[in-house]
């Protein structure tokens, strides 16, 4: 029996349409319906006095994308979750166009396990994967999964990220008045270590820079007292300090079981004591961290006047629904909206339906054909 071609062009049509849906098209559907959100004028910090019209700025965070290795995972498995992780990142700097983009670390999964080779192929990977443009700012702050927990760094795994992404144990980046401190969480041990005591001395530094631009310093130059004064936000890869994730009340939250689970200072978190030392000096209004793999918001002080908003990982291979936030920040004022990213068992279920009208379909017209062959067969012999 000949299959006629235009039905064969018609099956041909169809798993290209799958196929581009399920692999381009949905990244689109779904992260289009997330926006950059709108100042509400009573969280306004009426305490800071702007020194200048100030645009606002467009942050976009995100974390935990676990770059896989040569050790774990399958070649399909990594093949996957990188196009997913590529096709998300580029759809949102297409839709939105952040001017400032903030890894919250654990961009490879195998960094303090890998070699020179490895390691370059996993930077030129990174790259490759997350493409911006010339204009955009890109911070990437180290994680555990990329120079090992404090306990197992040594300085040539420092050396090496910090080489590679710029980034120091502690740093500041201002940007029309807004001031983001980036830390490396594992020098947050406060035991004098080689990365710790470095780790201090510049968080001192930067919060006396702080206090002059805030015109309190004991000794500022000049230049920093004509700066734009802004409570800093905090950038690192370990939550602060809490009990558990039993609080948390998200849609891309942790599963129940995981809620319950009691955090390990140093290990799920930052240890109470480092907690304390980063609000007493820095006084942020805001942070922003990765590391558990799901999504929390959670606040801290005696008011709970510092939020935090822990990101869930980028990837697929951590987390079904993975999001990203995007975030309108000026020197006094910001407003956050979660971004979510097309869900994996969405794909499957698109996938499974497609294949199974596809097989109906096929069904269906090859019994037509050779009904309708039976058919003419019975015609000519009858004639």
């Amino acid at each position: 029996m000949k299959i006629p071609s235009k039905f064969v062009c018609r099956m041909f049509a169809f798993v290209c349409f799958v196929f581009i849906l399920c692999e381009y098209l949905i990244y689109y559907l779904v992260i289009f319906q997330c926006s950059w959100p709108v100042f509400d004028p009573l969280k306004e910090d009426s305490s800071i006095h702007l020194k200048s019209n100030y645009e606002p700025v467009k942050a976009m965070f995100l974390a935990d994308t676990h770059l896989l290795g040569s050790r774990n995972g399958h070649w399909f498995d990594k093949l996957r979750r990188e196009w997913q992780m590529h096709r998300a990142f580029q759809t949102a700097i297409s839709l939105h166009k952040p001017e400032i983009i903030f890894f919250l670390g654990d961009i490879f999964d195998e960094g303090l396990w890998c070699g020179k080779d490895e390691f370059d192929y996993y930077v030129a990977r990174f790259n490759s994967l997350f493409r911006y443009p010339e204009s955009t700012k890109v911070y990437v702050i180290v994680g555990n999964h990329d120079i090992g927990f404090h306990y197992s760094i040594s300085p040539y795994l420092h050396e090496r990220f910090m080489s590679a992404f710029n980034a120091p144990p502690i740093k500041m980046a201002s940007i029309r008045g807004n001031h983001f401190v980036l830390l490396n969480s594992m020098a947050m041990e406060g035991d004098g270590c080689f990365l710790c005591r470095q780790a201090e001395i510049k968080l001192m530094s930067i919060a006396e820079k702080l206090r002059c631009i805030q015109g309190i310093g004991k000794s500022c130059e000049a230049g920093q007292l004509r700066k734009q004064y802004s409570r800093p936000i905090i950038l690192q890869h370990f939550p602060m300090y809490r009990d558990s994730d039993k609080n948390c009340d998200e849609p891309d939250e942790a599963p129940e079981d995981l809620k319950k689970m009691k955090f390990r200072e140093r290990w799920e978190c930052l240890s109470q004591d480092a907690t304390d030392m980063l609000f007493d000096q820095l006084n942020p209004r805001a942070v922003f961290t990765g590391h558990t793999h799901h999504g929390c918001h959670t606040t801290h002080g005696v008011s709970g006047e510092i939020h935090e908003y822990t990101l869930p990982s980028f990837s697929w291979r951590n987390k079904n629904n993975p999001s990203f936030m995007l975030a309108l920040i000026s020197p006094n004022n910001y407003a956050v909206s979660k971004c979510y990213m097309p869900q994996e068992s969405t794909v499957f279920f698109l996938y499974s339906i497609s294949l199974a009208l596809f097989v109906f379909w096929a069904a269906r017209n090859v019994y037509l054909l050779s009904s309708r062959r039976s058919h003419s067969i019975r015609l000519f012999k009858s004639c």
